[in-house]
């Protein structure tokens, strides 16, 4: 019952927000989705409060960190996804690559996060604390949807695409780690799996709303061949503006954290 809860509160949130550009934002379909989403949430946690066995205990939310590391992990998923999926439609659609071509320009981003993930944010965290590098990546990434949103019609994957693309990818390796670590580091022991499910969900939430988001901006350009470029540059700085909100809120709400270097010894 209380997973039908949630995961229906999701839904009619994505849903309403994906066919609020068609039929209209202030009509009665749009807004009753968007009530019966918070209805079903409030539901929700009414139901957890009551509940002797909930599934997820509201007393977690004590715990320091928790809800700023939610709310930032949430806002980079929001930005994170739509860069993927509209650059992958900017790679196939405009500069004409076939899926597979477009799946090997997407390539040496993931290559990039793997081996900073692994070998380099860690260290980073380890010398200068989880806000700094946290802060510092989330403003990569927002840069770097800036730049995606001014992507031409005659562009190249080498001269315009790479090094923004890899710039995104430095951002998003310096900010996950972090925003993970701030979402769980204060929790019980007992409650670390708990912990990382919700911060692993709300990553999850945070996609699902932002692209439905993004893709409600570009639909908004229009439909016609020559609106397709200015409907993915309106969601590249859609999602610049949702990683710039998540910056400043990592830097307002994320508590500062002592870099190794910085700890006395002995």
């Amino acid at each position: 019952m209380t997973q039908a809860l949630v995961t229906g509160a999701i839904v009619s949130a994505v849903y309403a927000i994906v066919t609020g550009e068609h039929v209209g934002w202030l009509v009665p379909q749009t807004l009753g989705l968007l009530g019966l989403s918070v209805a079903l949430l409030v539901a929700f946690v009414g139901l957890q409060a009551a509940s002797k066995a909930p599934l997820l205990p509201l007393r977690i939310f004590r715990a320091p960190g928790l809800a700023a590391g939610n709310l930032v992990m949430a806002l980079l998923g929001a930005a994170w996804i739509p860069l993927w999926f509209f650059l992958n439609l900017y790679l196939q659609t405009v500069l004409d690559l076939s899926a597979f071509g477009s799946g090997l320009a997407l390539l040496p981003m993931t290559l990039v996060i793997m081996v900073m993930m692994v070998r380099i944010t860690g260290p980073l965290i380890g010398r200068f604390g989880v806000k700094p590098v946290l802060v510092t990546g989330l403003l990569a990434l927002a840069l770097s949807l800036a730049l995606f949103s001014g992507l031409p019609t005659d562009g190249t994957f080498l001269g315009n695409v790479l090094p923004i693309s890899l710039l995104a990818a430095v951002g998003m390796s310096l900010a996950y780690i972090p925003v993970t670590m701030t979402g769980m580091g204060g929790a019980a022991p007992q409650d670390m799996g708990l912990a990382s499910g919700l911060i692993n969900t709300t990553y999850q939430v945070g996609s699902a709303l932002g692209l439905a988001v993004m893709v409600s901006l570009a639909a908004s350009m229009g439909g016609d061949p020559d609106a397709l470029l200015s409907g993915y540059q309106m969601a590249f700085l859609g999602a610049a503006v949702v990683a710039g909100i998540a910056a400043v809120a990592a830097l307002a709400l994320v508590r500062g954290q002592a870099a190794a270097s910085d700890v006395p010894v002995g």
